[in-house]
């Protein structure tokens, strides 16, 4: 059962309303709440990872576009908002289809209402992703194997019960008795802070492990699945997902252990034709470097070849 506190939710009217979010950076420490009234103010939530998690990442940009016409000038706030972060793709394509709310018609409450919907639907999406990745992971782990997952791909980063956590959940409800390891995920440690703070609220059985203890617990049997999220998934099935992702890929092909991708169509970006067109953001050093001026490699995403993925899980199916 979901017991995390609302994380993504509009205060007020449409017209003067605000957004509010939950701050991500001060979990789990600190349940606190970001009301962000401009554009700008999301953007920066957006930046800083105050909110994140590609679905979730959609859903804030759609009611930003609220906040975008009250402002005054739609077509050059939104064109910002949409610089917030490269790779997610749910980004663009919920500033899009906000877009696509005719300019005649575009009220306050008519975009309000786009925004709401789109924040239900992913609600709904999840729901069914976690159905039909449940007898996959069914089949892997039986009533009681252990599922590996890497960053946060959970309700803190969707609308619902996340993309890669939601089999979890319903596993629970059903009464399936999975351990579930979550991997730390370097270097922002979405998964030490976030999903382990979600899953163990939520009563399940997680145990976390460093990124590089990944292997160590496959090959000691401990794990019969792998099932991450992602933020953008090209033409060919290439996914791109937090930095990391295509190690576990790797280890779980040696180890003879399927590996799951799950997310919305959303997140599928037909216009490019596999991984190599995916934008891949460059974070900044200081997250990493302990000695000033050293030189530094610090992507957030790496992109994990569709032949490495057993199968990708989406809310109309398993492909």
């Amino acid at each position: 059962m979901n017991t995390l506190p609302t994380h993504i939710e509009w205060i007020g009217p449409a017209d003067g309303g605000h957004l509010r979010l939950l701050d991500q950076t001060k979990l789990p420490g600190q349940v606190t709440y970001l009301d962000c009234r401009s554009v700008q103010d999301v953007w920066d939530a957006i930046k800083r990872l105050s909110v994140r998690g590609a679905p979730a990442i959609g859903i804030a940009a759609a009611y930003s576009c609220v906040i975008a016409h009250n402002e005054g000038d739609f077509e050059k706030l939104t064109a910002h908002l949409a610089t917030s972060r490269p790779t997610a793709v749910n980004l663009f394509w919920a500033i899009e289809r906000m877009k696509r709310v005719p300019p005649e018609v575009r009220t306050p409450e008519k975009l309000l209402a786009e925004a709401m919907a789109i924040h239900e639907e992913d609600r709904a999406m999840c729901q069914a992703i976690g159905e039909h990745a449940l007898p996959l992971l069914q089949e892997a782990c039986g009533e009681s194997g252990g599922v590996l997952t890497h960053c946060n791909a959970g309700a803190l980063a969707t609308g619902g019960i996340g993309t890669a956590t939601a089999a979890m959940y319903l596993a629970q409800q059903r009464g399936l008795k999975w351990s579930i390891y979550a991997d730390e995920t370097r270097p922002l440690l979405q998964g030490a802070r976030l999903t382990a703070w979600e899953l163990s609220r939520a009563g399940i059985d997680v145990t976390l492990i460093c990124d590089d203890m990944a292997a160590t617990v496959m090959r000691r049997g401990k794990v019969q699945a792998v099932i991450t999220g992602a933020d953008r998934i090209a033409a060919n099935g290439d996914a791109a997902n937090k930095i990391g992702t295509y190690n576990l890929a790797v280890l779980a092909r040696h180890h003879g252990i399927p590996f799951y991708v799950a997310a919305p169509t959303s997140t599928f970006d037909r216009s490019i034709p596999d991984g190599s067109h995916i934008p891949i953001e460059q974070r900044d050093g200081s997250e990493i470097a302990q000695l000033p001026g050293v030189k530094t490699f610090n992507p957030a995403f790496d992109v994990t070849p569709r032949e490495l993925i057993t199968a990708i899980i989406t809310e109309q199916g398993v492909e």
